[in-house]
């Protein structure tokens, strides 16, 4: 029986981890399953901050996730640890002071090259490089930037798929 090929590890990193990193993991994961490729990828999600750990993702980030098809109930939310540049081949910060922070925690250049931030992926994001943080808006807003992630998240996907796809 041949080797099993390890899966490419992707984790999503935001401030707290009950909005937007969670949106990433399940979109990005269920961009996978759809792909048929669950196993060759695996998907976390952290925050830069302690405050939430342990919690479930925002009540309006799982409803906004189930408007959209997706299932966001199982998450819990942790912080970002130096031993997650060990665990991954991309570290996807979902804005510029997340990118500066794990930088900043980058023990190597190797971590450092980990590091993209998610709208760097999307074209259509017309030059914008940070997803707003929808935690003291409305309802709306975290619509708004779930479409702002599944756009960028379908983009970095389809860039990735190539290399995950395992050949015949």
């Amino acid at each position: 029986m041949p080797d099993r090929v390890a899966p490419f590890r992707v984790a999503f990193v935001c401030t707290g981890n009950i909005c937007r990193s969670p949106m990433a993991e399940v979109v990005f994961r269920g961009f996978a399953e759809r792909a048929g490729l669950s196993d060759h990828v695996a998907v976390t999600s952290s925050g830069t901050g302690d405050w939430h750990v342990g919690e479930r993702a925002d009540a309006r980030t799982v409803e906004a996730l189930r408007r959209r098809g997706y299932d966001g109930t199982a998450h819990r939310a942790r912080q970002f640890s130096l031993d997650d540049f060990d665990r991954n081949d991309l570290i996807v910060p979902l804005d510029r002071s997340h990118e500066r922070i794990l930088s900043s925690w980058a023990r190597t250049p190797d971590d450092a090259d980990k590091l993209a931030l998610l709208l760097s992926f999307d074209e259509s994001a017309g030059g914008v490089l940070d997803v707003p943080d929808p935690y003291y808006a409305g309802p709306e807003m975290f619509d708004d930037v779930l479409g702002m992630i599944e756009s960028a998240s379908r983009a970095l996907f389809r860039q990735l798929e190539p290399a995950i796809r395992p050949t015949s």
